[in-house]
């Protein structure tokens, strides 16, 4: 078996590496709160003290972090995961991230004879520790085909999209689809609700017909029991927006549907401060008690 590292072990990462060490596979963890590691550690993970430090007594090294710009500072930092890697190492940035970001650490690493991976995943926390989720990924070829095992244990789907950048930008085409369920879902229970409709037979009703989706299915039952714990936090679904329109302007194109999901989180995030919700406290901005009306 591989030895594996991990850094990052908030919530998606936990229920990685909790399937990484049920399939047999040793791994060691660095996160920057070390109380956030706690529970992979006490499933059997290995702490180690820096990413340098994972990086050093693994063969293959996973990143799941937060923004672009913790990305930039895990990869490249003074202990950094480029100040321990060797010849032959294979690096994977599973955050989702920018393209260009994924191309500058994709060059650096293969200039020193790394092979890097940008995999980002979708599926959110039930994904994640079911070890369901959908990967996606650009990068050296030859390091996708070899950590395929590995994909398995984590995702049920695994598609390579191309060179560097590629797995990122295949994410960012799907948090542009996920932008316009979490809207319509968040619209459709609030004119279900004003309608005075049961909900939870307009949930049902939906789940088998055309509109039908999968944030519909995982999300609205949590605003029902009013729970806005993350499965992924509202702040980086913003951040994955934000990435996603900085790219259309780079390739001369409009989205005004994700402009406009961009705009109502951004309200959710930076006016009403609610980021560590999950993304389904976008409904916040209607149901402004912060839970089902009665």
């Amino acid at each position: 078996m591989k030895k594996i590292g991990f850094i990052g072990t908030g919530v998606m990462g936990t229920g990685i590496i909790k399937n990484m060490l049920k399939a047999g596979y040793s791994v060691t963890v660095f996160n920057r709160t070390k109380a956030h590691a706690d529970p992979v550690v006490e499933a059997g993970a290995t702490w180690a003290d820096s990413a340098k430090a994972v990086t050093e007594v693994s063969e293959i090294v996973f990143t799941m972090v937060g923004f672009p710009p913790d990305v930039e500072e895990v990869y490249f930092g003074k202990t950094g995961i480029f100040a321990g890697t060797k010849s032959g190492q294979i690096v994977v940035d599973m955050t989702t991230s920018t393209p260009t970001l994924a191309k500058k650490i994709s060059k650096y690493g293969t200039d020193k004879g790394t092979q890097v991976l940008d995999a980002p995943v979708s599926g959110g926390d039930i994904g994640a520790a079911k070890g369901t989720l959908t990967i996606m990924v650009g990068g050296n070829k030859a390091a996708y085909d070899s950590l395929q095992p590995i994909f398995d244990v984590i995702g049920q789907q695994t598609n390579y999209f191309g060179e560097a950048g590629a797995g990122q930008n295949a994410k960012m085409a799907n948090q542009i689809m996920i932008a316009g369920t979490m809207t319509g879902m968040s619209e459709m229970l609030v004119y279900a609700n004003a309608a005075g409709l049961d909900l939870p037979k307009v949930l049902q009703t939906l789940e088998s017909g055309g509109a039908d989706n999968w944030s519909m299915e995982n999300y609205a039952p949590r605003i029902l029991k009013n729970d806005y714990t993350p499965g992924f936090f509202a702040k980086h679904f913003l951040k994955d927006l934000r990435i996603a329109l900085n790219e259309a302007d780079r390739m001369h194109i409009s989205l005004p549907a994700t402009d406009a999901a961009r705009n109502l989180y951004a309200r959710l995030v930076d006016e009403k401060h609610l980021g560590n919700d999950g993304t389904q406290a976008l409904v916040k901005l209607w149901w402004t008690t912060g839970k089902l009306p009665d």
